[in-house]
């Protein structure tokens, strides 16, 4: 028996400024037809970013990002953590 598991990738950065809180984007998911990418925080969880966001923030540890990784998996995300924004090709 063949079962559907979706896996979503993300990549996990960290706010260079004040909070310096963690951020996971998404990068194969889009929040809008202007090409920006959900994202979610423990704080307002879900919204949409832009891929420029790259200059705001660093790659985060895995021991940085390891509260949000654990919450967005019991919201039942599996996740495939990746280290760049980067869309995957379809095919």
């Amino acid at each position: 028996m063949k079962t559907n598991i979706n896996i979503t990738r993300v990549v996990f950065r960290k706010w260079k400024k004040s909070p310096k809180t963690i951020i996971a984007i998404f990068p194969d998911v889009f929040s809008d037809n202007h090409g920006n990418l959900l994202s979610y925080e423990h704080v307002g969880q879900h919204g949409g970013c832009s891929r420029l966001i790259v200059a705001d923030t660093i790659l985060a540890t895995p021991d940085e990002y390891k509260d949000l990784f654990e919450e967005l998996t019991s919201c039942g995300y599996i996740l495939q953590v990746c280290k760049r924004i980067s869309s995957q090709k379809q095919k």
